[in-house]
C-alpha cells in the first residue's frame, strides 16, 4: 500500500510535524466532533453518560472495550476535543513505568495551572496490576480523567479498584451502515469512487469484519489501483490480503465462541452449532480442543437420553486423530449435527453432583453389613454378608434390597426424563420401585 499517492497532506500547526508531511488515510478522516462518529449510537445517544457529562463538564474516567478498530482511539480524541481538556496518549505495549510517571508529573503540573488532562492508555489490559494501581491516587484527585482502551474484558484483566474509579462502555463492531458511510466518505475525500461492482463493494464491507481502521487502509489500497473496469468480488479476492477472523485462542472471543457452540447444541439447532464450529475452526482453533469439549457435552448435556453419544463422540476424535485436518473436520461436523440433534437429559450430571454433596458431607459411613464380604468366621459371626439377596435369583432380577448406609437411608438421585432412550430407564426404574415398595410392605 503506498499512501504517498495521495495529497494527504498534516496540518502543520494541528500536528506539530513539517509541512506537507504525508499521512494515512485513516488519519485524515479522523472524526473531530461525537457528531461526526459513525456507529456507536447506543453509546453517543444524547440522554447517555457520555453526552450529559460533557453538558455538565464534567467528564468521567472511562474504560472503552471493544474489537480493534471500533474507534476507541477516535472517541477518546474527540472527547478531548470537545470537553476541552488537554490530551495525552500512551500505550502499555509502548511506554515503560518511568514514562506513565512522568506523564503524572507533567499532569500535575498543568492542574495547577487550571488544565485538565484526559490521559488515554491504549491495551491498557497489558499493565500488570501494580502498574494499574499506580493510576488510582491521580483518578481520585482529579489530576487525570483516565481513558482505558482495551480489547479484553475488562472484568479479568483490570483491577477492581480501578474499574470502581471508571465507568465502563462497551464498543461494538462497527454495522455494515457505519462503514458503508466510512466508504462514501473516503470516496468524497479522494474525488474517486472505489473500483467495485456493488456485490464486491459488499465483500469489501464484510471483510472488514466491523473495523473501521482496517476498511480504511483497504480503501486506501484500492484507489491506488489502475483498473479499466470495476473489480468483481472474485478479482477482489485475488488483489486484497484475506483478513484473519476476529479470534485468540487464549483470550476471550475463545471463551464466547465455544460458549455459542455449546449453548446451540444444548438449545437442538444444528445450523448455529455448525456456523460456531465453523467460525472457531477457521479462527485457527485447536481441533482436539473442540473434541474434548464435545466429549463433554454428550456425557453432561446428552446424557442417558442417548448412551451412544458418547461412543459417536469418542469416535469422531479417532477419525480426525487419523484423518488430521482438513478431511477429518468432517467428523467433527457430523458429531456437531449428531449432538445438536440428539435428545437431550443432563439428569445422570445433576444425580452426579447431588450423591458427591452427600458423599463430602456424610462422613466415612459403613456399607449395610448385608451387602458386605464375609470372608473370615469373624466377619461372619459380626453379620457380613447376613440377609444378602442374590439378584439373579429372583424373578425379575431384582432383589428390591437397600444398599445405603443405615444411617443414611435411600437416596434418589438419579431422575430420568421422558426423552430418547432415558423413557425406557425412567419406565424399568419405577418398576424397580413398586417392587422394593411391596417387600416392604410385605416385612
Amino acid at each position: 500500500m503506498n499512501a504517498m499517492l495521495f495529497d494527504l497532506t498534516t496540518n502543520e500547526k494541528e500536528k506539530g510535524t513539517a509541512k506537507n508531511v504525508r499521512r494515512p488515510l485513516a488519519d485524515v478522516l479522523r472524526p473531530q466532533s461525537l457528531g461526526a462518529i459513525f456507529g456507536h449510537e447506543d453509546v453517543l445517544a444524547e440522554e447517555g453518560t457520555i453526552r450529559q457529562a460533557l453538558n455538565e463538564g464534567a467528564l468521567p474516567s472511562l474504560i472503552l472495550w471493544g474489537p480493534p478498530g471500533c474507534g476507541k482511539t477516535t472517541l477518546a480524541h474527540v472527547l478531548a476535543r470537545e470537553s476541552g481538556y488537554r490530551f495525552v496518549a500512551l500505550s502499555a505495549a509502548l511506554h515503560s513505568t518511568t514514562e506513565v510517571k512522568q506523564a503524572f508529573a507533567e499532569a500535575e503540573m498543568y492542574r495547577a495551572q487550571g488544565k485538565n488532562t484526559l490521559m488515554l492508555v491504549d491495551e491498557i489490559h497489558r499493565f500488570n496490576r501494580t502498574q494499574q494501581d499506580l493510576f488510582l491516587p491521580y483518578m481520585e484527585n482529579g489530576t487525570i480523567t483516565l481513558i482505558g482502551a482495551t480489547t479484553e474484558n475488562p472484568s479479568f484483566e483490570l483491577n477492581s479498584a480501578l474499574l470502581s474509579r471508571a465507568k465502563v462502555v462497551m464498543m461494538k463492531p462497527l454495522t455494515e451502515e457505519a462503514l458503508e458511510k466510512i466508504v462514501a466518505q473516503a470516496e468524497k475525500t479522494m474525488g474517486r469512487s472505489l473500483p467495485l461492482t456493488p456485490q464486491a463493494k459488499k465483500n469489501l464491507l464484510a471483510l472488514a469484519d466491523g473495523d473501521g481502521r482496517y476498511l480504511l487502509n483497504l480503501v486506501e489500497e484500492l484507489l491506488t489501483l489502475k483498473v479499466s473496469t470495476p473489480l468483481s468480488p472474485e478479482e477482489l479476492a485475488k488483489r486484497l490480503r484475506k483478513r484473519a477472523l476476529r479470534y485468540d485462542k487464549s483470550r476471550e472471543e475463545h471463551y464466547n465462541l465455544i460458549s455459542a457452540l455449546h449453548k446451540s447444541l444444548r438449545g437442538s439447532d444444528p445450523d448455529a452449532a455448525l456456523y460456531w464450529l465453523s467460525r472457531m475452526l477457521a479462527g485457527g482453533e485447536e481441533p482436539l480442543y473442540i473434541l474434548r469439549r464435545l466429549v463433554r457435552f454428550a456425557v453432561e448435556d446428552v446424557g442417558m437420553a442417548d448412551p451412544h453419544a458418547l461412543v459417536k463422540a469418542n469416535a469422531a476424535k479417532e477419525a480426525y486423530d487419523f484423518l488430521g485436518s482438513p478431511e477429518g473436520e468432517l467428523a467433527i461436523a457430523e458429531l456437531v449435527v449428531y449432538l445438536a440433534t440428539a435428545p437431550k437429559s443432563n439428569a445422570a450430571y445433576v444425580a452426579f453432583g447431588a450423591a458427591m454433596k452427600d458423599a463430602r458431607a456424610k462422613g466415612s459411613l459403613m456399607p449395610p453389613k448385608h451387602i458386605l464380604n464375609a470372608p473370615t468366621e469373624l466377619m461372619q459371626n459380626e453379620g457380613y454378608g447376613k440377609g444378602y439377596h442374590y439378584d439373579h435369583d429372583t424373578e425379575e432380577g431384582f432383589s428390591g434390597q437397600d444398599y445405603f448406609p443405615e444411617e443414611m437411608g435411600r437416596r434418589d438421585y438419579y431422575q430420568p426424563t421422558s426423552r430418547g432412550y432415558e423413557r425406557e430407564v425412567k419406565a424399568r426404574l419405577e418398576r424397580f420401585a413398586q417392587i422394593r415398595d411391596k417387600n416392604k410392605g410385605e416385612k
